[in-house]
């Protein structure tokens, strides 16, 4: 009976199957399983998983590929507790895979695993399910997502969890997540500072490095700055550099600090309280490179803010880093000069910076590290910008020659800031005329071949400045500089054209210098520049301005007009009004051009019969040195102008004599003979208007004489003229050898004489071979007052002297309009 009972006592159910023990030595079989029934199966199927996925990466791509995630991801949501932690479990370790974050987003599994951060759920569940959205927020679209579904608010909650690996995942996913501007504001809504700052705490080391970071990001924005102010978290910052045994946080630390200083506010705060002498005393005794790098930068981003310059040079900030430079390291170097270089905005900083820093500079410039050159000579650069007194101490420290062997650096930006520098340093006559007996012009020409805008923008501002030397001028033109700055007009940067413009317009102020520019086209380009209204600048009109007005010739060719300030010398010649487009040729190779029917050359080289063998020689290439005397002779004439009326003025020899060695112009002794005989003759007359009238009779008497105007289709000055050329074998005929001239002979001629004798006026080339000549006379009215000057045309064809008044019907008819 007892065997009975033991018998029905141990039957079980017919309808209960016995328990299995199963054993599968495939995965493949393990993720079958997780299609079972059976909450005990599905739990262990998914820790086997978990243990085979946490031994490589190989095992999660297996993994993946048997389709095991679409299984998990339906049992996220199972009723069974440990199921469903099993389940989130292989979830997080599998998450680290490429692959698998990939399917993931595709099965868009993080509004399940925001569900499993509710507070009741198991701290296993919440750290494999903050473990995964750590993974997946490294990806814009996942951080979209859990803003989207509320995922900050929890996961801020669980910065507070007991367990430290919840902790560390949370404040990971955080952190990514807060690389977005959106995020940042919203956890600053949900008051992320506290949870923050008691992190530091930490005795993890990770969480508080992790902790640090995420403050770094979100102290960027300064709602954000005004708040850790509020949480004294500056002190908790600072208490962290102030503990040896935190060394290892103190770089991040101090990037968080770094942060703060670029706001007044937080700055004015940390200042108050004596912290920011905390910091610096921490930062001068610090030996750590990266401490002191990062400190230079925070310094720099901060110095930005005009108030902030002023807080820090209140805090001697300038002591620190001049005493990183003579750090041995190069990053700290770098950094300490691109601090200094923000700190020059401030004039204070400026003149301390100077004094002190500027001989420790120059010396780094012997380094062999290009980006140590770069930002050192930027901060020269800095420093010596509108302030005379650091320029000289660069002179005083020897830095001339450093900062010239710059200009041979590898990097641009060293480069256009050497340039820079030295001219800076051009506003100084000693430091000018020493970088200039260096060789400047010839540096440069480097430069100015250079790819990069910012060298070449700077290299022609180079040029301009030093341009205004004669030997400068020289020099430039001699190496060969002139072509690479006039193709700089073609730029398309503006402030390229615009420097090369005034390059140009400086240089043009030469006459050989003026020439070669002319020859090497920048007449041309510099006309196309003003004929647009976007490419055109005031420097392109002065430049094309100053060319012509030192190569009167092609002035007079291209634009038909002679001011009175334009004095015409030995080796002007008009060869008439040249097409747009066309090519102007010089007198030499004029000369060359066999005999034709075209228009005369008329020529200009007034030679005294005396001495003449002794006049070529000398002509044809006088010195720079003679040059520069009779230029600086003429300047100091200036405030002599009214005894010039009483002397002939001395001409100049000509650029076309002194650019050719192989051919000399023919001298016109006639010439000199008129321009004596008038100096005889009208310079003693009292007015200015009797020695106009006087010279124009002159003039005409010596072209042929009083023309009748009805006769004036039969004055046959095309005959003489065809005589006077084949009598020369030439097309170049000097002028006095033109004894029947029409208007623009005899405008010329007068203009030629009242130029050397010291009469103003203009000339001015016509249609139909009329040209004329422009004068302005002072009247003076009955009381004796004295009224502005009146214009008139001068008649030299019907009625020698008349002086017909500008406007009028008689002188638009004498003009032939």
């Amino acid at each position: 009976m007892g065997k009975k009972v033991k018998k029905e006592s141990e039957s079980p159910p017919k309808d209960v199957f016995d328990p299995l023990l199963i054993e599968s030595k495939t995965p493949a079989t393990v993720v079958l399983m997780l299609s079972s029934p059976e909450n005990e199966v599905l739990a262990k199927a998914c820790d086997a998983l978990y243990k085979f996925a946490s031994k490589g990466d190989e095992n999660k791509v297996t993994l993946l590929g048997l389709g095991a995630l679409e299984h998990l991801y339906k049992l996220l949501s199972h009723e069974d507790p440990l199921v469903r932690r099993n389940a989130i479990m292989v979830f997080g370790i599998m998450a680290s895979n490429n692959d698998v974050r990939k399917l993931l987003r595709e099965l868009d599994v993080t509004n399940s695993l925001i569900s499993q951060l509710a507070p009741e759920e198991d701290v296993v569940i919440h750290e494999f399910a903050t473990l995964c959205l750590a993974y997946m927020a490294v990806e814009y679209t996942t951080k979209v997502k859990i803003f989207e579904q509320g995922g900050l608010e929890p996961l801020i909650r669980l910065l507070g969890s007991p367990d430290p690996d919840v902790q560390k995942n949370s404040l990971e996913c955080i952190y990514f997540l807060v690389q977005d501007f959106q995020n940042r504001a919203a956890v600053r809504e949900l008051n992320i500072i506290p949870p923050l700052l008691g992190l530091l705490e930490s005795e993890y080391p990770v969480i508080q490095s992790l902790a640090l970071q995420t403050l770094e990001v979100i102290s960027k924005d300064r709602e954000t700055r005004i708040l850790l102010g509020e949480n004294k978290g500056l002190d908790c910052l600072l208490n962290i550099l102030e503990n040896n045994e935190l060394s290892d946080l103190h770089i991040k630390a101090l990037a968080v600090l770094g942060n703060c200083l670029e706001d007044v506010h937080t700055l004015q705060q940390i200042q108050l309280t004596g912290g920011l002498k905390k910091l610096l005393s921490f930062l001068e005794v610090s030996t750590i490179p990266d401490i002191q790098k990062n400190a230079a930068k925070a310094i720099t981003k901060a110095a930005y803010d005009s108030e902030i310059r002023k807080i820090l040079h209140w805090e001697e900030v300038e002591k620190f880093l001049l005493s990183l430079l003579e750090i041995n390291s190069d990053e700290v170097k770098v950094a300490a000069s691109q601090a200094i270089s923000a700190m020059c905005e401030n004039t204070d900083s400026k003149c301390v910076l100077g004094l002190q820093g500027i001989p420790q500079l120059v010396q780094l410039l012997s380094s062999d590290n290009e980006e140590v050159k770069e930002a050192v000579v930027t901060a020269l650069t800095n420093l010596t910008t509108a302030s005379p007194r650091n320029a000289s101490v660069i002179a005083e420290s020897e830095g001339i020659v450093p900062v010239m062997n710059t200009l041979n650096a590898q990097r641009d930006g060293a480069i256009s800031n050497a340039i820079a520098v030295l001219t800076n340093l051009s506003l100084q006559e000693p430091s000018r005329v020493s970088i200039q007996s260096h060789g400047i012009m010839s540096a440069l020409v480097g430069p100015l071949r250079s790819t990069n805008s910012q060298v070449q923008s700077k290299a022609a501002f180079a040029v301009a400045a030093f341009g205004c030397d004669a030997d400068a001028r020289t020099e430039l033109r001699n190496v060969g500089g002139l072509g690479p700055l006039v193709e700089l007009l073609h730029s398309k940067n503006e402030e390229v054209r615009r420097n090369a413009c005034w390059a140009v317009m400086v240089c043009g102020s030469d006459e050989l210098t003026a020439v070669e520019l002319c020859r090497l086209g920048a007449l041309d380009i510099l006309e196309e520049i003003n004929l647009s209204t976007k490419r055109k600048n005031k420097f392109s009109e002065a430049a094309l301005e100053k060319l012509l007005d030192n190569n009167l010739s092609q002035k007079y060719s291209r634009m038909g007009y002679l001011s009175s300030s334009n004095i015409i010398t030995n080796g002007f010649y008009d060869c008439g009004q040249i097409k747009h487009g066309g090519k102007f040729l010089s007198l030499e190779e004029l000369s060359k051009q066999e005999l034709t029917d075209r228009r005369e050359i008329i020529f200009i080289n007034a030679k005294p019969r005396e001495n003449i063998v002794v006049q070529k020689v000398q002509d044809v290439s006088p010195s720079v040195s003679e040059r520069s005397s009779r230029e600086k002779s003429r300047k100091g004439k200036g405030k002599k102008e009214e005894e010039k009326s009483k002397e002939v003025i001395q001409v100049t020899p000509t650029v076309q004599e002194e650019i050719s060695s192989h051919w000399l112009p023919p001298p016109d002794f006639i010439l000199m003979d008129y321009i004596n005989d008038a100096s005889k003759t009208i310079l003693p007359l009292t007015t200015t208007r009797e020695q106009v009238v006087a010279l124009a009779q002159f003039v005409a008497d010596k072209m042929g004489g009083t023309v009748v105007r009805e006769q004036l289709h039969n004055f046959c000055w095309e005959l003489d003229m065809s005589e006077t050329e084949f009598e020369l074998k030439s097309n170049i005929v000097p002028i006095a050898k033109i004894k029947r001239g029409t208007f623009y002979h005899r405008a010329l001629l007068f203009k030629v004489i009242a130029d050397r004798i010291g009469i103003g006026c203009s000339l001015v080339r016509g249609k139909y071979n009329r040209a004329w000549n422009e004068v302005q006379l002072v009247e003076h009215s009955p009381k004796g007052l004295l009224l502005p000057p009146q214009e008139y045309v001068v008649d030299l064809m019907f009625e020698p002297g008349r002086l017909l008044k500008q406007g009028s019907a008689k002188a638009d008819q004498y003009k032939c309009i």
